[in-house]
C-alpha cells in the first residue's frame, strides 16, 4: 500500500469512527424510546462548546473538563430531555407527530441557545483530547458497539429493552420499568453525542450551525442499519469514511473536478440520499398532528391587523427598512410549508433547498448564465425561475407517495441537504454571482411594496387551496390518508400537487429574498434554517396562512437585534412544548364548559318576548351532548330505515342485478334520476338491463369475485388460495378467529394489499392491481375497522368528499346520504372530530354511500356500537341489499352475522373451511368455536 493510500485510509477511518459513534448513539436511543433523535447533532455541538469554554475560557485542564462534559453534562442533558419532553409523549402513546416536532424543537432550541451563549461565529480553538488518528476513535467506536450489542443480546436489560421497543404498554403490564429503560437509552445516546462532538470539534470549525448539521448528515449510517443493527452501522460508517477520503486523491478533468471534490467532502450526504430514498422507510405512521375539529376561518379583523402590521415598515427608513424587506419574502417561503404541511399533511424538511434554487435560478437568469436561455429582466427571471423549480418538487413529492412519518422526514431532509451541498454551495454554480432588483423597484420602499403585492397573491393562492373540492380532498389526505383513498381521492396525484405547489412558492420567496439582499447567499438557505422554518410553522399553526407572515416577523425581528439566535431559541421552546398543547387545551375547555352560563326560566321567558321565538329544548344525548347533535328526531337509537324499504327483502334480487322503483319521469331520463333515495346509473351501451316486473328499473351490477388469493407476510402465509363471491342484492359475511386472514382478504378486495397469486375481478375486469381510489371510482366502497373520518371537516364535508370522488357525480348525493343515515339534522354540520363512536360509524357509512357504490365492503361495522345502534345498522344494511347493493361484512359478532347475513364463509388459517347459510354454518359445533371473537 502506497504512503498516500495509507494516509488517506487512516484519515477515512478517523471520520468513519466518529460517524460510527453517531450511529451507535442514534440506534440505542431509537431502540429504547422509538424516537429518531434529530437533536443528536445539537447535543454534540453543545458538549463541544462546553468543553471548549471550560478549557479555553476558564483555564481548566482538558481531562477533568472532558470528564465533567461527557460523564455529567451529556447524560444529564439526555435525562432532562427524556423526563421533561419525551416521557409525557410516551405516556400518551408516543404519537410520532408530536415526537418528531418535539425532537426538532430540541434541536432548534439548543442551536439557538448556543448562538445566544457563545455567539453565531465559528471558532477553531477547540481542545484536542486525543490525537486525530484513527486508532483512538476507532477503538472507542468498536468497543461501544460490541458492549451495547452484548448488553442487548445477553442481559435482562436487553430483554426488557426489546420488550419496550416491541410494545411499551404491554411491557409495562409485564412488569418492565419502561421509563427506566427510556432514561438509560437517552443518557447513553446523549453520551455518544457528546463524545462525537468532542472528537470532531478539533478537526472542524466549531459553530452552532455547522457541527449539528455535520452530525445529522451521518444519520445515513443508522438508517442503513435499519435503526437496529449495530453490526451493520459500524462497518458502513468506516467504509463510507474511507471511500470519502480516497476520493480526494483523484484529479479529473476540469469538467468533473467540482463534482468529484463535492463527493470527496460530502459522501455521507450521498449515503443519506440513497438510504432515505431507496431503502425501506424507518417509521411509517403519520408524522403530523391531525386537528380534532374543523378549522375556523380567520376572522377579518386578523387579516386587517396583519395588513396594518406588514404596512408599518413603509414608514421606516435606513437600516430598519433594509431589514424589513426580508419579512414578506420569508413569509412567501413559509407559505410553501403551509401548503405542504398544513394543507397536505406531509412532512417537508427540505423547503430551504427549493428557496435556494429559486434564488440561484433567478440570479443565473438575470445574469444570462443559465444554460440555453438569454439574459432576462429580474422580474421575468423570477417568474421563469418559479416555473423551473416547481417541477423539481417531484424530488420530494415522489418519495412521499409511499412514505410517511420518519421515513418521509428523512427523505425530504436528505433532498434538502443534497441540493445544498451539491448545488447551492458549489463554486461552479455560484462564483461571482450577484442579484439585483427589478427596474423601478431598486429602492427599499418601492421593493417592499412589490413584495407585499407578491405576498398578497401567494396568500390568495394558499387560501384558495383550503376551499372547494381540492381543499376538502387535501384535508381528507391530511386527516386520514387511507380513508381519503377509500373515498376516491387520488392520493399520489394530490401529494405531488402539494409538493409542486410548495416548491413553486418556496422558489418565489427564495428569489424575492435574494433580491432583498441584493446577492445570492447560500447561507440563507442552509438546511438548518429549513428545520427552523418547519418548526416555526408547526408551532404557530401549519394550516393558517397568517402563520407564515407571523413567523417571518418573529424570525426576522428577533434575530435583527444584538442577540442572534433568539428566534431559534423561542421557536425551539414552543416546539418542545407542543406535545403538551392538546392536554392544556382540553383542560381549558373543561374549565370553560363548567363555567358556561345558562338562562334561568325567567331569562328564557324574557328572551322569548324580545326575540319572538322560543329557545329550543335541550335534551341530553350521548356523552352529555345535545341529542340533536347525536341523533336527529325520529331516528330512534341509530340509523333510520328509509321509507318504503322493507326490513328484509321477501325475495332476494337475482345476482348481478339491482332493482329499484321506477321514478315518475319520462323513460329517457330514468337512467339519471334518483330512485329509491339513491341515483340510478345508466346501463352500459350494448348491455340492456334485464327485464323486471312492471314499475321497476333493473340495472346490471358487476359481481366482485376473488379467485385463488395467496398472500404472504415474510414467512407467514395469510391467505392460501381463497375463493370468494360477493353477489348483488345479498349480504355476504366472513367470520373466523383472530389471525385467520379475514382482514387480509378484506384488504385484497379493497385494494390495500396485493396478493402474491390470484385475481380479483369486477365483472369481466381484472382489478387486482388497481389502487383503492380507482376501485372506489368503479363502485366499490369500504369502511374501516377503526373509524376513518376526517376530524378537521364537518360531517357534511366528510360525506361531500365521498360524493365528489365516487362512481357517479351527483350534486344531491350528499344530502341524500345524510338523510339515509339520519345525519341530515344538526349533526350534518357538527364537527366530525367531536362525535361519539356510533355517530362516527354513520358518518363513515354515509361517505361511502354518497359515492353511489354498487358493492359495499364493511370491516367490523358494529364495533363500538351498542345494541340499539347495531340493530339500526342491521336494518339499514338489509335495506341496501334489498335495493340490489352487494355487501360484504367482516364481523366478530356472530349473533349479528346470524341475523344479518345471507351467506357466511368461515376462514381459518387462511383457508375457507365452511360456506353456506348462517343457520347451517354457524350452528355447526365444529365451526362456531373457531369463528368466535
Amino acid at each position: 500500500m502506497s504512503s498516500l493510500t495509507y494516509d488517506l485510509t487512516l484519515a477515512g477511518l478517523s471520520v468513519g469512527a466518529a460517524a460510527a459513534l453517531t450511529g451507535v448513539g442514534l440506534i440505542v436511543t431509537y431502540r429504547a424510546t422509538g424516537v429518531l433523535n434529530f437533536a443528536h447533532g445539537a447535543i454534540a455541538m453543545v458538549c463541544a462548546y462546553a468543553l471548549r469554554h471550560c478549557v479555553v475560557e476558564w483555564g481548566w485542564p482538558p481531562w477533568p473538563a472532558a470528564a465533567l462534559t461527557l460523564l455529567v453534562l451529556a447524560p444529564g442533558l439526555g435525562l432532562v430531555l427524556e423526563r421533561a419532553v419525551f416521557r409525557p409523549l410516551a405516556v400518551r402513546g408516543n404519537d410520532p407527530a408530536r415526537t418528531l416536532v418535539a425532537s426538532l424543537g430540541v434541536f432548534v432550541l439548543l442551536v439557538g441557545g448556543a448562538a445566544l451563549l457563545w455567539g453565531p461565529g465559528a471558532r477553531d480553538d477547540a481542545p484536542e483530547l486525543v490525537r486525530w488518528e484513527p486508532w483512538g476513535p476507532l477503538t472507542v467506536a468498536v468497543a461501544l458497539a460490541c458492549g451495547v450489542g452484548a448488553v442487548i443480546r445477553w442481559t435482562r436489560f436487553g430483554r426488557e429493552l426489546r420488550a419496550v421497543v416491541d410494545d411499551r404498554r404491554l411491557a409495562v403490564l409485564g412488569g418492565v420499568h419502561a421509563d427506566r429503560i427510556a432514561a438509560a437509552g437517552w443518557a447513553f445516546g446523549s453520551f455518544t453525542a457528546g463524545l462525537t462532538g468532542v472528537l470532531l470539534a478539533p478537526a472542524v470549525r466549531l459553530d452552532p450551525y455547522g457541527l449539528p448539521l455535520l452530525v445529522i448528515e451521518v444519520v445515513a449510517v443508522a438508517v442503513a442499519a435499519r435503526m437496529r443493527g449495530l453490526a451493520v452501522a459500524v462497518p458502513v460508517a468506516l467504509a463510507i469514511g474511507v471511500a470519502q477520503s480516497q476520493l480526494t486523491r483523484f484529479r479529473p478533468s476540469d469538467r468533473w473536478q467540482p463534482l468529484v471534490q463535492a463527493l470527496g467532502s460530502d459522501l455521507f450526504v450521498v449515503a443519506l440520499l440513497v438510504a432515505a430514498l431507496l431503502l425501506p422507510g424507518v417509521g411509517t405512521r403519520d408524522a403530523l398532528p391531525r386537528p380534532a375539529r374543523p378549522l375556523r376561518r380567520t376572522p377579518p379583523a386578523a387579516w386587517a391587523a396583519a395588513a396594518v402590521l406588514l404596512s408599518f415598515p413603509l414608514g421606516l427608513a435606513g437600516a430598519d427598512l433594509h431589514t424589513a424587506v426580508r419579512v414578506p419574502a420569508l413569509a412567501v417561503v413559509l407559505l410553501s410549508l403551509v401548503v405542504v404541511t398544513g394543507r397536505g399533511g406531509q412532512i417537508s424538511l427540505g423547503q430551504a433547498a427549493y428557496a435556494g434554487l429559486g434564488a440561484l435560478f433567478t440570479a443565473l437568469l438575470a445574469a444570462g448564465r443559465f444554460p440555453g436561455l438569454p439574459r432576462l429582466p429580474e422580474l421575468t427571471a423570477l417568474a421563469v425561475a418559479v416555473l423551473l423549480v416547481a417541477p423539481l418538487g417531484l424530488l420530494t413529492g415522489w418519495p412521499a407517495i409511499g412514505r410517511r412519518g420518519l421515513a418521509l422526514a428523512l427523505a425530504t431532509f436528505a433532498v434538502g441537504v443534497g441540493v445544498s451541498r451539491f448545488v447551492l454551495t458549489q463554486p461552479y454554480a455560484t462564483a461571482g454571482l450577484a442579484l439585483g432588483r427589478p427596474a423601478g423597484f431598486d429602492a427599499d420602499r418601492a421593493y417592499y411594496v412589490l413584495e407585499l403585492a407578491l405576498l398578497a397573491v401567494a396568500l390568495t393562492v394558499t387560501a384558495a387551496l383550503r376551499r372547494g373540492r381540492v381543499g376538502r380532498a387535501l384535508a381528507a389526505l391530511r386527516d386520514h390518508e387511507a380513508g381519503a383513498s377509500a373515498a376516491g381521492v387520488r392520493v399520489p396525484s394530490l401529494k405531488l400537487l402539494a409538493f409542486v405547489c410548495g416548491a413553486a412558492l418556496a422558489a418565489l420567496g427564495g428569489g424575492m429574498l435574494g433580491m432583498a439582499l441584493r446577492a445570492f447567499d447560500p447561507g440563507m438557505y442552509d438546511p438548518v434554517r429549513g428545520l427552523l422554518w418547519f418548526a416555526a410553522i408547526v408551532v404557530l399553526g401549519a394550516d393558517r396562512p397568517l402563520a407564515a407572515p407571523a413567523a417571518a416577523i418573529l424570525l426576522v425581528g428577533l434575530d435583527a437585534g444584538p442577540g442572534g439566535g433568539t428566534a431559534a431559541a423561542l421557536i425551539g421552546l414552543l416546539a418542545v412544548l407542543t406535545g403538551r398543547y392538546e392536554e392544556l387545551r382540553t383542560t381549558a375547555e373543561r374549565l370553560t364548559a363548567r363555567r358556561r352560563s345558562r338562562l334561568t326560566p325567567l331569562g328564557r321567558r324574557v328572551r322569548r318576548k324580545l326575540t319572538g321565538r322560543a329557545e329550543p329544548p335541550r335534551r341530553t344525548g350521548t356523552a352529555g351532548r345535545p341529542e340533536s347533535a347525536v341523533r336527529p328526531e325520529g331516528s330512534g337509537c341509530g340509523t333510520p330505515v328509509p321509507p318504503g324499504l322493507p326490513a328484509r327483502p321477501e325475495t332476494p334480487a337475482r345476482e348481478g342485478t339491482r332493482t329499484r322503483d321506477a321514478p315518475p319521469e319520462p323513460a329517457a331520463r330514468q337512467s339519471s334520476v334518483p330512485a329509491g333515495g339513491r341515483p340510478v346509473p345508466a346501463p352500459r351501451t350494448g348491455s340492456p338491463p334485464r327485464r323486471a316486473a312492471p314499475g321497476k328499473v333493473t340495472v346490471r351490477v358487476p359481481a366482485l369475485r376473488a379467485r385463488g388469493l395467496l398472500v404472504r407476510y415474510g414467512d407467514h402465509t395469510a391467505l392460501r388460495g381463497v375463493d370468494l363471491d360477493v353477489p348483488a342484492g345479498r349480504i355476504t359475511a366472513v367470520v373466523g378467529p383472530n389471525g385467520a386472514g379475514k382482514s387480509t382478504l378484506f384488504h385484497c378486495l379493497a385494494g390495500t394489499v396485493r396478493p402474491v397469486r390470484g385475481r380479483v375481478r369486477l365483472g369481466g375486469r381484472d382489478i387486482t392491481r388497481l389502487p383503492p381510489h380507482a376501485r372506489t371510482r368503479l363502485g366499490i366502497a369500504r369502511t374501516f375497522q377503526q373509524v376513518a373520518v376526517f376530524p378537521s371537516l364537518t360531517v357534511a364535508d366528510n360525506v361531500r368528499v365521498g360524493a365528489e370522488r365516487g362512481r357517479v357525480t351527483d350534486p344531491s348525493a350528499t344530502g341524500r346520504a345524510l338523510r339515509l343515515t339520519g345525519l341530515d339534522h344538526a349533526a350534518g354540520t357538527h364537527p366530525a372530530g367531536n362525535l361519539p363512536t356510533g355517530t362516527l360509524r354513520r358518518v363513515e357509512l354515509a361517505r361511502a354511500l354518497a359515492g353511489t357504490p354498487h358493492t359495499l365492503l364493511l370491516d367490523e361495522p358494529a364495533a363500538g356500537l351498542d345494541t340499539a345502534e347495531a340493530a339500526a345498522l342491521a336494518r339499514l344494511l338489509r335495506a341496501l341489499a334489498a335495493e340490489g347493493t352487494a355487501l360484504l361484512v367482516v364481523e366478530h359478532d356472530l349473533d349479528l352475522v346470524a341475523d344479518l347475513a345471507d351467506e357466511v364463509h368461515v376462514l381459518v388459517a387462511g383457508r375457507v373451511v365452511a360456506s353456506g347459510p348462517p343457520a347451517a354454518v354457524l350452528d355447526d359445533t365444529a365451526v362456531r368455536p373457531e369463528a368466535g371473537p
